[in-house]
């Protein structure tokens, strides 16, 4: 195969040329999705070591389980899952090598004083005003994502849309949100 072949070729293709012992074809794939799946791992992980490792972990589990791969999914959700999958066992690892003290201190009480909770109150209300700026679109996956805490999948299920919608609009309803506060400071 020529190069320009490899660069045009659909995950799929790459995948099928790796299972049959095309090497580049497989350094392709890296190449398509090692910069997305190190970007997740940096935001979930302490250092930069640690996600250079699991990055090389997810891509060891990724050519081992090759065969595994269902066409029923994206080749990007499938690596997204390994690698997700891959960083909870190194948080689980990583709980296993911790002392029983640390594994069982418990944190100092911080009990919020009253003034902290009069400005988060007063800091909630302002945000709730914020998000009542927002267009409706925006304001729903603004409050689903950020105050009710789900995630991108459950959005999409919910309300029925592409995952890429999803994705498009929560960034647009962040840029938005920002785009308010900064103004209201000045």
């Amino acid at each position: 195969m020529e190069i320009a072949d490899y660069i045009i070729a659909d995950d799929k293709h790459l995948v099928e040329l790796s299972l049959q012992g095309d090497d580049i074809a497989f350094e392709y794939l890296f190449n398509r999705y090692s910069e997305a799946i190190r970007r997740l791992l940096l935001h979930r992980s302490a250092s930069v070591e640690d996600t250079e490792d699991l990055l090389q972990e997810t891509f060891i589990k990724v050519y081992i389980n090759l065969q595994r791969y269902s066409p029923e999914y994206t080749f990007g959700q499938w690596i997204y899952t390994i690698a997700r999958n891959t960083h909870i066992d190194f948080e689980r690892r990583r709980q296993d090598d911790l002392s029983i003290d640390e594994k069982f201190s418990a944190p100092a009480a911080c009990t919020p004083s009253p003034e902290d909770n009069l400005i988060n109150l007063q800091q909630r209300r302002q945000i709730e005003n914020y998000i009542i700026c927002l267009p409706e679109q925006y304001r729903q996956l603004f409050t689903m994502r950020f105050l009710e805490d789900y995630t991108y999948e459950e959005i999409a299920e919910k309300l029925n849309l592409p995952m890429g919608t999803v994705k498009t609009q929560i960034h647009r309803a962040r840029e938005r949100m920002c785009r308010l506060i900064r103004n209201d400071e000045k």
